[in-house]
């Protein structure tokens, strides 16, 4: 789908949110919001993705906001997510913890640049104190160990009894590795990474790299797209996001809700993160769960998390260049 750049341009507000916890070497979360016939929608690659690369992420602004949505008949009206444990220290924990009422499952950031395995150790132990036995935990190394440190890092941390360790590696040839010497341990391997940056998102499961597909809605350009992926790719998922608005976040939960089977609680609870959001009824976690619903988007709070001109301008700039990367 394409929409006029002008048209586009008209209706583009730049926010800037500020988070709670220092988050993927962040303080504040940048996006650019549009409004379309059928709502609101967002457009918010990370600053380091080049144009190219974006261009999936305005196509799924596009396909939100100028596509009226039909989900199923049977479709939950609200869903189960994770919370969301940044790299912080042990004695932090219960803080970020106490931001997701309700939630059984966490996923706990590891292997994070200038930190050690005893960092995440510590983390994850104390997760596991306040979540309880019957808690979940899952890890997410953003691909941040090689095969060998990915495979004595799970060792020493499978015993807090993991649901699943996301991108250890960076590679799908490392993840297929890696997948292969820990099966004994009955931990699956999830591929986050190795799916949205990839050119080829269906390789991971090709190459039997991976048990588990983590789908984010805007790098793959959109929810039916993403819908033919997760058919494709016959493997289980667990829809995330990126950091997203509410709005981003509302792509990610009508995804979540078009799924015919939902095998594990979803990462959409990252709101939980933000000070700040665009909305006065943001979807953070309730119970445990979030709404299936699209945003109402408050022209107040866009004034006042407004972002600064020079990065307004960056963004509007941006918009441009990724809108001629389109097909017609």
């Amino acid at each position: 789908m394409t929409v006029p750049l002008p048209e586009l341009l008209a209706t583009a507000r730049v926010v800037s949110l500020p988070l709670a916890t220092r988050f993927r070497g962040i303080d504040t979360r940048e996006a650019l919001l549009l409004r379309g016939p059928f709502g609101w929608t967002e457009f918010s690659p990370f600053v380091e993705y080049d144009d190219a690369e974006s261009a999936a992420w305005l196509a799924a602004a596009l396909d939100f906001g100028w596509r009226e949505l039909t989900l199923p008949a049977n479709a939950p009206g609200r869903i189960r997510v994770n919370a969301t444990m940044p790299a912080v220290s042990a004695d932090r924990v219960e803080a970020v913890l106490a931001r997701f009422p309700g939630c059984r499952t966490i996923k706990v950031k590891v292997a994070e640049r200038g930190q050690s395995l005893a960092d995440d150790i510590a983390r994850v132990e104390r997760a596991r104190e306040l979540l309880g036995p019957d808690g979940r935990i899952r890890l997410d190394a953003n691909g941040g160990w090689n095969v060998d440190e990915a495979e004595h890092a799970i060792h020493a941390l499978g015993k807090f009894d993991l649901e699943y360790v996301e991108q250890p590696c960076a590679t799908v040839d490392e993840l297929a590795q890696i997948r292969k010497r820990v099966k004994y341990m009955g931990i699956p391997i999830a591929a986050d990474e190795s799916v949205r940056k990839a050119e080829d998102p269906l390789a991971v499961a090709r190459a039997k790299a991976a048990d588990i597909l983590i789908i984010k809605v805007q790098p793959l350009g959109g929810i039916e797209r993403a819908l033919r992926i997760i058919e494709d790719a016959g493997l289980p998922v667990v829809v995330s996001s990126a950091l997203d608005t509410s709005v981003g976040l509302s792509m990610g939960a009508y995804l979540s809700a078009s799924l015919p089977f939902i095998d594990y609680d979803f990462g959409l609870g990252t709101a939980a993160l933000l000070t700040a959001d665009v909305t006065d009824v943001p979807l953070v976690p309730r119970d445990g769960q979030i709404d299936v619903r699209r945003i109402d988007v408050s022209e107040d709070l866009l004034d006042e998390y407004a972002a600064p001109a020079d990065r307004t301008r960056w963004w509007l700039d941006r918009l441009t260049r990724v809108h001629a990367q389109l097909p017609d």
